[in-house]
């Protein structure tokens, strides 16, 4: 009941990264069904390609040994030798179609999944030895889909061969009659029309299956609201400790800004809530912003521009201008130089007066 109501709760989409573990642990959308299809495919391959020259190729060496049998002596080594021919010529004729089915076989693993390395899958686990584990496998949803579908390709399979037979049951009389040179084609022609009828019904099953394995997988790897959050803490970090690593830059950034404020060459304020800290100095290309804030920030630049003798001037509109479109460390904007240098040349008049 525990494990029905997990799975209840488990209503939310997975993320990329939880998909990404599942399948790294081995845990793929498998279709069993696709892989049967392909081996099928392979073998209609070996027998319209290889079966006719395997079967004559097997004929004569029949043949030959058939006609000269009275002549094989009757000692071991005579029958090894006769042994070993006969192994060479059932393996060229099995060779072939033993290949193609292989490469076939690859080629429907390959075409359902990248290939992927893991021991995860080879690591002993306790639930897998587990009665309870095995019973639950045994008669689970997953293990009556699977026992259904076997029994519904049982006899669906079954009745489109039946069909292919039935149409050929006048040819199939005439069998009896035929010699073997004749036979031999004619089943051939026979079981590449079965093998036709097969793969056109696997077709369809692949493909059906296909798509629920892939429903089913998605399915399983099903998140609970917790476990969402969780991986969200793991993966971009908790949120406290973001916000307080977030405040703790931001005042190392502070500090770093009002040492700097010293160096300035004018404040430029409105006088309760901006303040931007400037310099120039002969060379410049423009005037650089050392520093910027409002209210207590604000507040701050000028209780140390005040202890640092920084000249101080109060200019509502170029103070939110600069605030708005100047980030520190960086030059003024174009739009703003002109502004910028009446306020820098009154500094540096009223400088040379005193001086």
């Amino acid at each position: 009941m525990s494990d029905e109501a997990d799975n209840d709760d488990k209503t939310e989409d997975p993320t990329q990264r939880k998909l990404d573990q599942a399948i790294e642990k081995g845990d793929i959308p498998r279709s069993q069904e696709i892989g049967t299809f392909f081996v099928l495919c392979g073998l209609t391959m070996a027998l319209l390609v290889g079966a006719g020259a395997s079967a004559r190729d097997s004929a004569l060496s029949l043949r030959s040994f058939l006609m000269n049998a009275h002549q094989v002596p009757s000692d071991g080594s005579a029958f090894a030798h006769v042994a070993e021919q006969g192994i060479m010529t059932g393996f060229k004729a099995l060779g072939l179609p033993f290949a193609f089915i292989l490469v076939a076989a690859l080629v429907g693993a390959m075409i359902q999944n990248k290939p992927l390395w893991t021991f995860d899958l080879m690591t002993p686990k306790f639930s897998r030895i587990s009665p309870m584990a095995g019973a639950k496998r045994m008669f689970g949803k997953e293990a009556w889909v699977n026992f259904a579908k076997g029994l519904a390709k049982t006899g669906l399979v079954g009745a489109v061969l039946w069909i292919t037979l039935w149409n050929e049951h006048d040819r199939l009389e005439g069998f009896a009659q035929m010699n073997v040179a004749a036979l031999l084609p004619a089943t051939l022609v026979l079981a590449i029309k079965l093998m036709a009828s097969a793969l056109a019904f696997f077709a369809v099953i692949a493909i059906g299956d296909f798509g629920w394995q892939r429903f089913s997988w998605y399915q399983r790897q099903k998140m609970t609201k917790q476990e969402l959050k969780d991986e969200y803490k793991n993966s971009e970090g908790n949120p406290e400790i973001k916000a307080k690593l977030r405040q703790i830059r931001m005042e190392r950034s502070r500090r770093r800004m009002m040492a700097a404020v010293p160096k300035a060459t004018v404040i430029i304020t409105n006088p309760t809530h901006y303040a931007v800290a400037l310099q120039y100095e002969p060379g410049m290309a423009a005037p650089l912003c050392l520093a910027k804030g409002v209210d207590a920030v604000a507040l701050k630049i000028r209780e140390v521009a005040g202890e640092h003798s920084v000249p101080i001037v109060e200019n509502v509109p170029l103070a939110r201008a600069l605030y708005a479109t100047v980030e520190i460390d960086e030059e003024i904007p174009v739009e703003h130089y002109q502004a910028v240098a009446e306020v820098i040349g009154y500094v540096l008049r009223l400088k040379r007066r005193r001086a």
